[in-house]
C-alpha cells in the first residue's frame, strides 16, 4: 500500500486537534559536536518536552575542545528559513544563540519584531574566537537590534561583563544587578549571569533585574571543561516559557536541568565534556566501586558551568 503525500485538508479546523508540544524557534549555528549550537538546541527543547524549530545561521566549524572557524549563512536565506515555518506554525517563545554575522543580527531582530509579545531568550556565548572586527560590529548589532527585544539575556559572568561593561575597570567583579542595569539601558528586562566567582570554590548562577538579584543556584567548581552548557540553559528556559511556566520557576527549573545534565555529562571525543539532556530517559548507572579520581581538564571556555562529573562516562 502506498501513501499519497497531499496538501493539508483545508476544511480541517487545526484548533479541533488535539493539543500538542509548545513550539520554540531557535535561531542558531550548526555545531557537528552536537554539544551546542542547534543540535544542543534541538536536543535540549525536546527534553523539556517542547518541540524545536530551527533555523541555522551559521556552519560552525569546531571539535569537542575548540573551534576553528565559521561560514555564515546568506541573511535572506536565514529570514525565508523562518517565515517559511512561521506562515504554518504558532510559536510560543524564541531562543536566540550564534547569529554568524552583523547582518545575519538584522535580519534575525526584524523577524522578531513582528512578535513582540513572544518572549525571547538571547544567549551571548564566548566569540573569542571570531576575528575583532567581526566580533564587534556582531556585538554592536546585537547590542542595538536584539536586547530592545530580549526577556532575558544569558551569559557567562565574564561575557556578559565584556559586553555590558567593556569599560569596567573596578578592582571587583561587576555584580548581577550591575549587569541587569546596563543590559536595561538597552531594553532587556532580565539576565541570567552564569559562572559569577564566589568564594571556596563555588560559583553563582543569578537571575537579575535591576532592582537585584531574583533567583538562582551555586554549583561547585571542579576541574572538568563542559561545552555547550550555554545553549543547554538558555534553551531549557525558552521551552519552558514557551510551555506557561513563570519566569522564576523557569529558571529554576532550568538551572536544575543544566545541573544534572552536567552532572550526567560525557566526553564523546578527546575534548571536553558535553551535557546529557536524556539523564532522565537512561536507566541509572553503578556507582563507581572505588571512587575514582575525578576528570580533570582545564576550564576552556568561560560559558562553562563546572560541576562534579560523578557521572561522567
Amino acid at each position: 500500500m502506498t501513501v499519497d503525500a497531499t496538501s493539508p485538508d483545508p476544511t480541517i479546523d487545526p484548533s479541533q486537534e488535539g493539543v500538542g508540544p509548545a513550539c520554540v524557534m531557535t535561531f542558531n549555528a550548526t555545531d557537528p559536536s552536537g554539544a551546542g549550537g542547534l543540535a544542543g538546541d534541538i536536543a535540549t527543547i525536546a527534553a523539556m518536552g517542547a518541540h524545536a524549530l530551527p533555523v541555522v545561521t551559521s556552519i560552525v566549524l569546531r571539535d569537542t575542545a575548540e573551534v576553528f572557524d565559521h561560514s555564515t549563512i546568506d541573511a535572506d536565506v536565514v529570514v525565508e528559513q523562518a517565515r517559511s515555518i512561521l506562515e504554518d506554525v504558532t510559536i510560543a517563545a524564541w531562543k536566540v544563540g550564534f547569529l554568524g554575522s552583523a547582518e545575519g543580527v538584522s535580519a534575525v531582530a526584524e523577524v522578531l519584531s513582528d512578535y513582540p509579545d513572544v518572549p525571547l531568550v538571547a544567549y551571548m556565548p564566548n566569540l573569542s574566537w571570531v576575528e575583532e572586527d567581526e566580533q564587534q560590529a556582531y556585538l554592536d548589532a546585537f547590542r542595538e537590534l536584539v536586547l530592545p527585544q530580549a526577556e532575558v539575556l544569558v551569559g557567562s559572568h565574564q561575557t556578559l561583563t565584556d559586553f555590558l561593561l567593556p569599560e569596567w575597570s573596578n578592582e571587583r567583579p561587576a555584580s548581577p544587578r550591575e549587569l541587569a542595569v546596563a543590559a536595561a539601558e538597552h531594553g532587556t528586562r532580565f539576565v541570567l549571569v552564569t559562572s559569577v566567582p564566589l568564594p571556596d570554590q563555588f560559583l553563582d548562577n543569578v537571575l537579575a533585574s535591576p532592582q537585584g538579584a531574583i533567583t538562582g543556584e551555586k554549583f561547585e567548581r571542579f576541574e572538568v571543561s563542559f561545552v555547550g552548557a550555554g545553549d543547554t540553559l538558555s534553551a531549557s528556559l525558552a521551552a519552558l516559557l514557551a510551555s506557561g511556566a513563570e519566569l522564576h520557576a523557569a529558571v529554576g527549573e532550568s538551572l536544575a536541568f543544566l545541573d544534572q545534565s552536567l552532572d550526567a555529562g560525557f566526553r564523546p571525543g578527546m575534548g571536553n565534556v558535553i551535557p546529557d539532556r536524556f539523564f532522565w530517559a537512561l536507566p541509572p548507572g553503578e556507582e563507581e566501586e572505588d571512587g575514582g579520581p575525578a576528570l580533570e581538564a582545564t576550564q576552556a571556555d568561560d560559558d562553562n558551568l563546572p560541576k562534579d562529573p560523578r557521572h561522567v562516562h
